[in-house]
Formats: C-alpha cells, sequence, structure tokens
C-alpha cells in the first residue's frame, strides 16, 4: 500500500514537472502541408499594460524632489509648461531692498513674485527695472534655440 501511494506521489510529480517544463518553453507546433513548424511564444513589454499613470493636470508632481539641483526659485519654474514667456502678463513692479520684484499673472490667473534669475518653463527673467521687465527666452516649443531671444513687457505708463 505504502509503495503504491509513493508511486503514484512520484508518478504525479513527474507529471506536473512536464508540464510545468511544457508551459515555460511556451513552444507551439503546427503541422501544414507535411511540415511541422515549431514557433516560440513570449511575452513582451509591449503587450502588458501599466500597472499606474500620473497625470498631473496643472498640479505639483508628488513624486519630483523638492530641493532639486540648481537654482530654481518660487512657484513660477513651471517645467510642465504652466508659466510661459508668451503667457506670462505683467501685472506690477516692486522695488525691495534688495532690487525690483515682478508681479506675473499667469494663465490661471494666480499671481507669481519673481526676481532675476527665476526661471520659467522657456526661459527666465534677465532683467528687472522700474517699468520693465525683459526674459530671455531660451527654449521654443521644448527645443533650445541656437540664440536666446530677449522679450521686453512693459507697465503702460497710466499703471505707474
Amino acid at each position: 500500500m505504502k509503495n503504491k501511494t509513493i508511486n503514484f506521489i512520484l508518478a504525479m510529480s513527474l507529471i506536473a514537472g512536464i508540464g510545468l517544463f511544457n508551459t515555460s518553453q511556451a513552444q507551439e507546433t503546427q503541422k501544414t502541408d507535411q511540415q511541422e513548424v515549431t514557433t516560440t511564444i513570449s511575452p513582451t513589454l509591449d503587450n502588458l499594460r501599466p500597472l499606474a499613470s500620473y497625470n498631473p493636470g496643472g498640479r505639483r508632481d508628488p513624486f519630483k524632489d523638492l530641493i532639486g539641483k540648481g537654482r530654481v526659485s518660487g512657484p513660477a519654474s513651471a517645467e510642465g509648461g504652466q508659466l510661459s514667456i508668451g503667457s506670462a502678463t505683467l501685472v506690477g513692479i516692486v522695488k525691495t531692498q534688495k532690487g525690483y520684484v515682478a508681479i506675473i499673472s499667469g494663465p490661471q490667473q494666480m499671481p507669481y513674485f519673481l526676481k532675476i534669475g527665476d526661471k520659467l518653463a522657456d526661459g527666465y527673467i534677465f532683467d528687472i527695472n522700474s517699468s520693465q521687465v525683459i526674459f530671455r527666452k531660451t527654449h521654443d516649443r521644448g527645443f533650445p534655440l541656437m540664440r536666446p531671444i530677449n522679450v521686453v513687457k512693459e507697465i503702460n505708463p497710466e499703471e505707474r
């Protein structure tokens, strides 16, 4: 009785082992016109569905490093394209002890307080004086420009 049980268990494990070996090989055999063709089916990464995705929708990316590697200051540093030079509207200029600060309105009418050197999606602030802000555009539609372009935005004389 014990020998039959042991033989049965050994036979079942042998059959299971062969079945696992065949499925891990993933081979498919077809007979066409007296020929035998063997193809190997292997899963590719293109066929797999992504497990998770993130759509920022104008919000800060939670997976991005907050400290960063360089001088990027203020909320205006929008790498995702939130605030670009073309969409920035100059609202005002304030003189402080350290210099001038530009008040810029973005596409969602959010105010940004920017200083010289602050980065935008397609450039940075080059200079600020009492009546104008000079932006230096270094990228256009994501591609770097051969020569940077200076974009000047002025305050109307009635608003000063």
